[in-house]
Order: C-alpha cells, then sequence, then structure tokens
C-alpha cells in the first residue's frame, strides 16, 4: 500500500486495559487523530470545516486487531486514500516503532455532511485532489 500520511505516537498507560494491551477504542482515537492531522497537513481544519456547516462523518469500519500495543510503545500511525462515489476511504495501519510490526489496520468511510445533509464537498475534493 502507498501511504500518503504518517504520524508517530506513544501509548500512555491510562489507554491499558487489566491485560496491559491498549484497549481496543484507542486505535479509534489514534487513528481519528492521525486523520485529523492529515487534514492540517492538507490546509483543512476539521473545526473550521464545522464552523461552515461541512462535516466529515464516520459512515462505516472495517477494524483488524494484529499484534497489541503496550504502555510506552512508540507507534506509527500510517494511512493512504482514495474516493469511492461520495465516501473518502481511509486505509489505516498501525505499527509497533520498535520492530515495524503491523498492530492495527483498519478501512475507515467517510462521507460530508453539507448543512445537514449528505453531499459532496468541494472543500475537501480539493485538499485531496492529487490523491482521489
Amino acid at each position: 500500500m502507498e501511504y500518503i500520511f504518517e504520524t508517530k505516537m506513544m501509548v500512555r498507560d491510562y489507554e491499558c486495559d487489566i491485560e496491559g494491551i491498549v484497549n481496543n477504542a484507542n486505535y479509534l482515537h489514534y487513528t481519528e487523530h492521525t486523520r485529523h492531522l492529515f487534514l492540517k497537513s492538507c490546509g483543512l481544519s476539521f473545526a473550521a470545516m464545522h464552523r461552515k456547516g461541512v462535516d466529515a462523518v464516520v459512515a462505516r469500519m472495517n477494524l483488524r486487531y494484529k499484534v497489541p500495543l503496550r504502555c510506552d510503545d512508540e507507534f506509527i500511525s500510517r494511512l493512504a486514500l482514495k474516493k469511492e462515489g461520495l465516501r473518502y476511504v481511509f486505509y489505516q495501519d498501525i505499527f509497533r516503532a520498535a520492530d515495524n510490526k503491523l498492530c492495527f489496520s483498519g478501512v475507515i468511510d467517510i462521507v460530508c455532511m453539507v448543512n445537514g445533509r449528505l453531499a459532496a464537498s468541494s472543500e475537501y475534493d480539493e485538499a485531496f485532489k492529487q490523491w482521489i
């Protein structure tokens, strides 16, 4: 897969469950944070777009948990992107930095609500034009 963006993060102790591994829901936080950083790198602000009446929302997720992350692990969150109709399809993988093992893989479909209605967003299309 050809990734177009990546960011490095670290597991915090409160993100782990009693088994000492990252609670599954936290991977969703990691991927969402990665998407927001990607937006910023494209010149878009998630909050500013909301104020304009354009909200990018999750429509569907397909998630696979592979190798668990643990407290203090550094990891790299990577994404790729394509567009299918009104959906922006984000392919997001998380790798443990120490050994580059795949820990999590997700396909996240995002759609835009423009003034409360499902619609195309010219701002998102323009920001992502080199990849879609």
